[in-house]
């Protein structure tokens, strides 16, 4: 088992601010852990959670003034009482602390996390994902999904029922390349947190169901969509090789009907027992096309091991100028 000590410094230079988004759930316990695993020693720790108005969670003509205010703090010190207990998952690390208190600062649950991650700009957001519902449901899809599709930074999604133990770094991390700038970034910073014991593995996917609507014929798109796969896996094995790494590759397909990325992805994924999956958020780029922003989401909604959502901010600033996130 490859142990937290034993992970490259070279993380360093990928992911130096870490902002965790927490709250009182099992999802958060797995994500600080993976947290801890990966960047505890190792980056700036900065330790988010957001107090709900109490005003949304109950009508307004059932409660007095009086009941509002006292639900407001005991909104607040239960808010208080996750982040001392996160900050105690971490010893001998300097960490620091934030709550926003939706009673004082107008917005929903994401907003309040953005808007945090912009003041403190860290370079990767960590964040727990579960399924089931609740009073404080912000750090499941409904929050993990719009705030990947918006931040400004990487984002890693921790699912509460991880298949995978989230105390130790990844041994097997997986690449999903779409021929795109931005997933081989995403392959780059992936390697930098991974160690020289690793398992590493680049896939391509060839989305066959898409010809079923494409003018062109179907035999020419198979061998373009082929072309593109080879040369970027070609590219993908390159990068490894440059950092002295090697990494196994595979051309993979959908099937023509019924089928889509994100489940053609999480099949391979789980075959080959990854701990990892790393995807680029902005591939809008090459033949294929398929890595867009809700490809990524729909991955991690059906993933069961921690999910690496890799932005690159360069590319993100260039699209910017028109004031809209590309997704």
């Amino acid at each position: 088992m490859v142990q937290a000590s034993n992970v490259t410094r070279a993380a360093i230079s990928a992911f130096t601010r870490v902002m965790l988004a927490v709250d009182d759930s099992d999802a958060t316990i797995r994500a600080a852990e993976y947290a801890r695993a990966l960047f505890g020693d190792r980056a700036k720790i900065r330790i988010v959670t957001v107090a709900q108005n109490p005003r949304t969670l109950f009508r307004l003509g059932a409660t007095t003034q009086g009941y509002l205010a006292a639900a407001r703090e005991e909104i607040v010190g239960d808010a208080r009482a996750v982040l001392g207990k996160i900050e105690a998952m971490f010893p001998g690390t300097e960490v620091e602390s934030g709550l926003v208190d939706l009673s004082v600062h107008n917005g929903n649950t994401v907003d309040a996390l953005l808007d945090a991650a912009s003041h403190w700009r860290p370079d990767l957001i960590v964040m727990g994902a579960r399924h089931h519902h609740g009073l404080l449901r912000w750090i499941e899809g409904t929050v993990s999904e719009p705030a990947a599709r918006r931040a400004d930074c990487s984002l890693l999604v921790v699912p509460e029922t991880s298949r995978v133990p989230t105390n130790t770094p990844p041994e097997r991390i997986a690449f999903a390349v779409d021929g795109s700038a931005c997933s081989l970034f995403a392959l780059r910073t992936g390697l930098q947190i991974s160690t020289p014991e690793t398992r590493l593995r680049a896939i391509y996917v060839v989305d066959r169901a898409v010809h079923l609507t494409d003018s062109a014929p179907n035999d020419q798109l198979e061998r373009a969509f082929l072309d593109e796969g080879c040369t970027t896996l070609e590219h993908a094995a390159r990068i490894c090789a440059d950092q002295g790494r090697y990494a196994e590759t595979a051309m993979i397909e959908t099937h023509e009907t019924r089928d889509d990325v994100p489940h053609t992805i999480m099949r391979d994924f789980a075959r080959w027992h990854g701990d990892l999956l790393v995807l680029g958020t902005h591939g809008r780029r090459g033949l294929a096309r398929w890595f867009l922003g809700s490809v990524a989401a729909r991955t991690v909604r059906l993933a069961d091991t921690p999910v690496l959502l890799v932005r690159h901010r360069e590319h993100l600033h260039q699209s910017g100028h028109n004031g809209t996130h590309a997704e």
